[in-house]
């Protein structure tokens, strides 16, 4: 076994996080430096700090990286109008890339050989934090607990902490549910999920009603964009975290936002989820739509081919690579002339678009008419433009092709 004199664990004051942090300095006699990052999941993360000082701990990094988190990560991800088989907003995928990257930072800091995580050896998260960690800093020690230890049940957990001291919360009513969440969403995973015949409980969900319970009256919405990102909602100018926090509210209010699906995980098995995504899915939809005016339609085509690879990088842990980066220029190029406004409308778990308007507008009323156009559009070069286009079809006819 390598030494190991010092590690960085990404910690939030759970059960996992706080047994990884004893059994880390047991297991490596090692001292521990804890990481939390306050991402917008909606709990306080100040009381991680109580947790890791009784614990010993003395070095303690608490940090809000919202703002980081929406402007460096969630924006740059939706001007490419990112879906991962169709459907996931890539919640969970996009926040890892940001916590790695400040797990390496503070390794750097505080002279820490190593980092950890408590991302189980069946899922995702352990590839996402430790390819963005290797990206950023190759010899850095990698210890994934979960893939180490024989603690392999809540009671096993439970059992350590007792033995070694540790206090955690024993809280009644606990969610059966492994739960996830950042500004962008909250994911659900576990207990009856696990049958994917199984509809989820209605109190399972956390920031949305349902669409039966949603408001009788609809919503409107504009929002305002500068270079495919928003700046401003009904005319009033906010940053990227506000933006989300904004729209998680008034789409959660109004039933939108809610997915169960059944995905394909990196490591090779499939897992039902449910996601809870309000502002993201009002971002995508609108995004779109201000897109549908102002990119040219080969870019708009060529991006839409683009995006799942994109999508399955983000997903798969490779944000920290080239060809990520190499797309991400591509689509920030794409993003110059997407300005204007979105006007949406929020009804009982949809969102409809109601209007668009741009200075950089490529759409002309004047060629689009169904008017008289006073011979902006000459409709007789229809007619070469379809026989150019017709002739492979016509050869292969004429050699007795049969397509039937």
């Amino acid at each position: 076994m390598k030494e190991i004199k010092k590690v960085v664990l990404a910690y939030s004051g759970g059960l996992d996080t706080s047994v990884i942090a004893k059994w880390l300095e047991d297991t490596y006699q090692c001292d521990v430096v804890t990481f939390t990052a306050d991402l917008g999941q909606g709990e306080e993360v100040e009381p991680a700090r109580a947790k890791a000082e009784a614990l010993g701990i003395k070095e303690i990094y608490i940090e809000d990286l919202r703002e980081e988190f929406v402007r460096d990560f969630v924006f740059p991800m939706f001007r490419a109008n990112t879906l991962y088989e169709g459907e996931y907003l890539l919640g969970t995928s996009i926040a890892r890339p940001l916590i790695s990257k400040r797990l390496i930072e503070i390794a750097n800091e505080s002279g820490a050989d190593a980092i950890s995580h408590g991302a189980t050896g069946k899922g995702n998260d352990q590839v996402r934090f430790e390819l963005g960690a290797y990206a950023l800093k190759p010899g850095v020690q990698v210890i994934a607990p979960w893939r180490e230890w024989d603690l392999n049940s809540r009671e096993k957990l439970l059992a350590y902490c007792e033995e070694h001291g540790i206090q955690v919360e024993k809280k009644k009513g606990k969610s059966p549910y492994s739960m996830d969440a950042n500004l962008l969403h909250i994911s659900y995973e576990g207990g009856i999920l696990e049958n994917p015949w199984a509809e989820a409980e209605e109190d399972m969900w956390r920031w949305s009603v349902s669409p039966e319970k949603a408001p009788d009256q609809p919503l409107y919405l504009e929002l305002t964009y500068k270079k495919g990102d928003i700046i401003a909602i009904d005319g009033q100018e906010m940053t990227p975290a506000t933006v989300l926090t904004y729209l998680n509210k008034v789409g959660g209010e109004n039933g939108v936002g809610r997915l169960d699906i059944v995905e394909n995980r990196y490591v090779g098995m499939k897992s039902r989820g449910c996601y809870e995504t309000p502002g993201g899915t009002i971002m995508l939809k609108a995004h779109r739509a201000i897109e549908s005016i102002t990119l040219d339609r080969e870019v708009a085509h060529l991006k839409d081919e683009l995006m799942p690879k994109y999508a399955k990088l983000i997903y798969n842990g490779y944000w920290w690579s080239p060809e990520r980066e190499m797309l991400q220029k591509m689509i920030d190029e794409s993003q110059e002339c997407v300005n204007g406004v979105v006007r949406l409308k929020l009804y009982k778990g949809n969102v409809v678009v109601v209007g668009r308007q741009s200075d950089d507008s490529l759409f002309d009323e004047n060629i689009a008419t169904f008017e008289d156009d006073a011979g902006a559009y000459d409709q007789a070069d229809a007619e070469g433009f379809i026989k150019l286009n017709a002739l492979r079809l016509r050869i292969a006819a004429n050699k007795g092709r049969n397509l039937n």
